[in-house]
């Protein structure tokens, strides 16, 4: 019993300084791969990626994802400078293409390595729009969620492989295995990626606003990713996104608030929408 506890004190003792502190909310985050070894990965993918993609370059919304893209990683500087965080962008190496492809998405790697789609434009429907994914994308990457994930795979697998050493029955073990398989999905990962979602909503809000981008057209571009969606989406409890319903209540409730975090880096007023 003694042996046992030992190990399970080490085993909490790894996780803890296994983890990291969210700058934005605070709180502790999983950390099982570092960003050393997270990052150079990433950027090797991405540019594996750009090589098997059609890039767009030299065009206007080309140099527009540019422009919002470089607004926003200012912003986020700015915020964690002020903020007591000085040097937590130095290993991130910024870098936003625009790819020729009808998917409706966007996704920013961990470091800072972002694609939009060109099929995203439309729905976007003016630079507003595209600060407010931008904003959301970044918030991925700054928030570590990718680092997190990752993490939480490793400990989903761990727990998988420790029930199926601890039970010898087989029958047994194949119920486990099924309910685990489930449980440990439903009631823990896509819930964590929902918290996920929402943390960077609120964080690519606060950034948006502060690059000078009007945070109430935030919701506005939701309302029309839930109308390009024909309402077809699964409940939210089985989904790794929020619902279209909760992101805009969110999003509404939080804008008052990002206007106000806004001001204190000088930001009275916001840039016109810049449609396209």
């Amino acid at each position: 019993m003694r042996i046992k506890n030992k190990i399970v004190a080490a085993g909490v003792i790894a996780l803890f300084l296994s983890c990291t502190t969210n700058p934005f909310t605070g709180n502790k985050t999983l950390a099982l791969v570092p960003n050393s070894q997270l990052f150079p990965t990433a950027f090797a993918q991405y540019d594996q990626f750009l090589t098997e993609n059609n890039v767009i370059t030299g065009t206007s919304d080309a140099d527009m994802i540019q422009r919002v893209g470089q607004r926003i990683a200012v912003a986020a500087e700015r915020w964690l400078n002020a903020n007591g965080h000085q040097g937590y962008l130095d290993d991130y190496q910024w870098e936003y293409n625009l790819v020729n492809d009808k998917t409706v998405n966007a996704w920013c790697m961990p470091g800072g390595k972002i694609v939009f789609y060109t099929g995203i434009l439309p729905i976007a429907q003016n630079e507003t729009g595209i600060a407010a994914i931008m904003g959301h994308e970044v918030a991925h990457a700054l928030a570590n969620h990718g680092q997190q994930r990752m993490s939480a795979g490793m400990l989903q697998q761990i727990g998988a492989v420790a029930g199926n050493v601890a039970i010898k029955d087989e029958q047994s073990r194949n119920l486990f295995n099924q309910a685990y398989g489930v449980g440990s999905q439903v009631g823990v990962m896509l819930p964590f990626s929902r918290s996920h979602e929402t943390q960077s909503d609120e964080i690519g809000l606060y950034l948006m606003a502060i690059a000078g981008y009007n945070p109430d057209e935030a919701a506005e571009l939701w309302k029309r990713m839930k109308a390009n969606s024909g309402g077809q989406a699964p409940p939210e409890f089985l989904s790794t996104h929020p619902s279209n319903d909760t992101r805009i209540k969110n999003l509404q409730s939080w804008a008052p608030k990002a206007k106000a975090e806004a001001k204190k880096f000088g930001v009275d007023s916001f840039r016109p929408l810049g449609n396209f």
